[in-house]
């Protein structure tokens, strides 16, 4: 558990391991969600257009990706290795 302070301005500042933790940055958007007993949940707002993954594995300069090097970007992700 972390322990923040809220500012007389009411912001926290989250600790760069909380950062990390969320997957965010800073400037980055970070969702609240208010919950029962005065508690919150936050997590990373996700953020982008649909559009942004259609162009994902789109090279400017070369070929196309294969399905193959697509499918093999994708074990990679899933095992942890991206």
């Amino acid at each position: 558990m972390v322990d923040v302070t809220v500012s007389a301005e009411g912001e926290i500042t989250l600790p760069d391991d909380v950062l990390e933790h969320l997957g965010s940055h800073l400037g980055g958007e970070v969702r609240v969600e208010l919950l029962p007993g005065g508690r919150v949940a936050m997590r990373r707002a996700v953020t982008g257009k649909i559009s942004d993954a259609f162009n994902f594995f789109y090279r400017k300069d070369g070929p196309s990706f294969t399905i193959e090097e697509i499918n093999e970007a994708i074990e990679k992700g899933w095992a942890g290795e991206g």
